[in-house]
């Protein structure tokens, strides 16, 4: 039990999904644009964000009318953070989103999506002397990491193993010897291919994030979501560190060089608002999934949202 406490502690400290409405005021702070749904943007004040930035900016117009963006995708794990963010119950945008957006809000989304195009005609995909939308941002304080989910249920007494990336040839932590104890708190994410993400504080008092095998699981599972990343092929922007701990930024399991290539899958804030690219690449040859720095990759792929031009 006490386990367990120590752990709640530890989460409710940690990232993105508010746990306690955020008032007006504070609320208000976490808009990357306040008043973009009443007043007309200019062309000069988007250029002084950067190019990836632009994407939210013109997915936050939609997000005010509750945009049900894809389940554990960058915009879905952003805007579920807010506050101020309420995702409709049908997820028929065309429907249910679109008719609410006012003619002012239409002409902001179609001149920031002209911004961009215009940004990668001069090849600024990232436009890096612009405003980021990541340096902007200071989540409130009682935050958990997104989307995971206490497994208050949990049968007792179960050692699972835990991999890096979905499949038992995928690389293991802890020297291939990784386990979950059940006698601890579990928090799970969702489920890839009959592997369940889940999350939870190490022996040595860091945390790691990993996969365990369903078929290994006694009993019951409250969790019944099913994961849907990016899977978006990129390079890395410079050398960089990845862990499997995005909170305590614990052990490098891999220094991955400049030039790699690596798949993107999502982006997460820790509790002192440090933005993390969620990845895979490989650790001694074998698959695996971890957390780099955001700005350590170079996100040169084609369109950075879900709202096509």
């Amino acid at each position: 039990m006490k386990a367990k406490l120590r752990i709640l502690c530890l989460v409710l400290c940690l990232v993105l999904l508010p746990v306690i409405p955020a008032p007006r005021a504070q609320a208000d702070t976490l808009y990357l644009i306040p008043d973009s749904n009443t007043r007309r943007l200019t062309e000069e004040e988007i250029w002084k964000w950067d190019r990836e930035s632009l994407a939210y900016l013109w997915n936050e117009i939609f997000a005010r009318h509750g945009y049900v963006f894809i389940s554990g995708g960058k915009f879905d794990l952003w805007f579920s953070a807010m506050p101020w963010y309420t995702a409709n119950k049908n997820a028929d945008n065309q429907k249910y989103c679109y008719p609410k957006v006012s003619q002012l809000e239409w002409d902001n989304v179609n001149l920031i999506k002209k911004v961009a195009r215009d940004m990668d005609a001069v090849k600024e995909k990232q436009h890096v002397k612009g405003r980021k939308c990541y340096t902007q941002f200071t989540p409130p304080g009682n935050w958990k990491l997104t989307g995971f989910t206490l497994l208050e249920n949990m049968k007792a007494g179960q050692k699972l193993a835990v991999y890096a990336a979905p499949g038992t040839s995928s690389w293991r932590g802890a020297n291939g010897k990784a386990l979950v104890n059940t006698n601890g708190a579990v928090w799970a994410a969702g489920w890839e291919n009959g592997w369940l993400l889940v999350f939870y504080e190490t022996n040595n008092g860091s945390v790691r994030v990993g996969y365990v095998q369903g078929s290994k699981i006694s009993g019951k599972v409250s969790v019944s979501r099913q994961l849907d990343f990016e899977e978006i092929t990129v390079k890395t922007a410079s050398n960089c560190a990845m862990t499997d701990d995005p909170v305590r930024a614990g052990i490098t399991i891999r220094t991955i060089p400049k030039g790699t290539r690596v798949i993107y899958l999502t982006t997460v804030v820790n509790q002192d608002g440090e933005v993390w690219d969620y990845i895979q690449a490989n650790v001694s040859q074998k698959k695996a999934r971890g957390f780099v720095r955001h700005g350590s990759l170079d996100m040169n792929y084609g369109d950075y949202s879900e709202e096509s031009y």
